[in-house]
């Protein structure tokens, strides 16, 4: 949170998920909702004040959870302006989005402790 208060005049954090890990067995009709309501707030803020950066965490992950539809990703990523890059994190990318992107990274698990415990602000 001190990085947030520090950089705060610079970048916005607007988050739309439950509070803590829930497991991706436990997802439910909220979570959809949850999902959709960030994508149209996402569309919103890109409308209202033409980001040139936007990311949207884990969204490659809620596609693959069918939490989201690939269809309506993709037409918000046809919308977007030319000046708003994106960047769209997690696990499990869909085929077309790693087609479509220009650049696609991927992160591999060297390591990780045998029991973790989830903070704020760092693992969610």
């Amino acid at each position: 949170m001190k990085v947030r208060r520090r950089l705060a005049p610079y970048y916005e954090i607007y988050q739309f998920g439950r509070k803590g890990w829930i497991g991706l067995k436990n997802l439910g009709e909220e979570d959809k909702k949850l999902c959709r309501k960030a994508l149209e707030f996402a569309r919103k803020i890109v409308k209202e004040k033409k980001p040139h950066l936007l990311i949207l965490d884990e969204i490659n992950l809620a596609l693959h959870c069918k939490l989201l539809e690939l269809k309506e990703v993709l037409k918000f990523l046809d919308e977007l302006p030319k000046q708003t890059d994106v960047v769209l994190t997690g696990r499990y990318a869909p085929k077309k989005l790693i087609e479509r992107a220009d650049f696609v990274n991927e992160i591999k698990l060297v390591k990780m402790p045998k029991k973790l415990v989830s903070r704020a602000g760092i693992q969610y």
